[in-house]
């Protein structure tokens, strides 16, 4: 009967979780308290922290919840039977429609969001490090059947990451709201360019940036010892 206690502790956490969302949404993260949570909860301040050992730790569960949400939706994408350039577009898309969705409709959350960006939390880290991932894979498959020609998959999913950096970042997205252009779709077709296979039949016409069939992504060493 051990599980019953764990079980029972894992449900309080994710009451605790889904009040704190709640009143982050509605008041800010900053605004509420640990008094604030205890009292919806009908609990004492105390019987929080037997679950979070501070409010700091809330604050990035919370923010965790909203970004594996984001993450989840990626996932699906990648395990459709679809193209590595369908794919990529897809999961651009759908990156930034969640982000958009949840600062439209909820900008205290995406303040948390915004927050842990700037302040370098590690839930912000690991959402990079997830999202690259996720491209990595795309990519790898789109290398694999042909779609696409690079040299280092793990660095392209970097580059693309980078260069998409406006439709997913929380601060970039608020920073960028007024800028029309680029479009997602400008920059994916952009991303699409870069990363795609040269045409074998078209060797004059050769892509610039992959002059000898792929794409010379190696990091350049930026200087050279004497």
């Amino acid at each position: 009967m051990k599980d019953a206690p764990e079980s029972k502790e894992h449900s309080t956490r994710l009451s605790v979780l889904a009040v704190a969302e709640r009143l982050f949404a509605e008041i800010g993260f900053e605004k509420t308290t640990v008094a604030d949570l205890a009292r919806e909860l009908r609990m004492s301040p105390a019987n929080v922290y037997r679950f979070f050992s501070a409010k700091a730790e809330i604050n990035e569960a919370v923010g965790r919840r909203l970004l594996r949400a984001v993450e989840a939706a990626g996932e699906e994408i990648v395990r459709r039977a679809q193209s590595a350039g369908e794919k990529l577009r897809a999961f651009l898309a759908a990156v930034e429609n969640a982000n958009d969705d949840r600062f439209r409709s909820s900008r205290k959350l995406h303040d948390l969001l915004e927050t842990a960006f700037s302040q370098n939390w590690p839930i912000a880290h690991d959402h990079v490090e997830k999202l690259t991932k996720l491209l990595c894979e795309i990519i790898s498959q789109g290398d694999r059947e042909g779609e696409f020609a690079v040299g280092d998959c793990e660095l392209a999913a970097i580059l693309v990451r980078s260069a998409s950096m406006r439709f997913w970042h929380p601060r970039l997205m608020v920073e960028c709201a007024e800028d029309p252009e680029p479009t997602l779709d400008q920059m994916v077709d952009f991303c699409l360019a870069a990363l795609a296979a040269p045409k074998l039949d078209a060797r004059e016409g050769a892509h610039p940036l992959r002059p000898n069939g792929t794409l010379p992504l190696k990091a350049p060493k930026l200087c050279e010892p004497e």
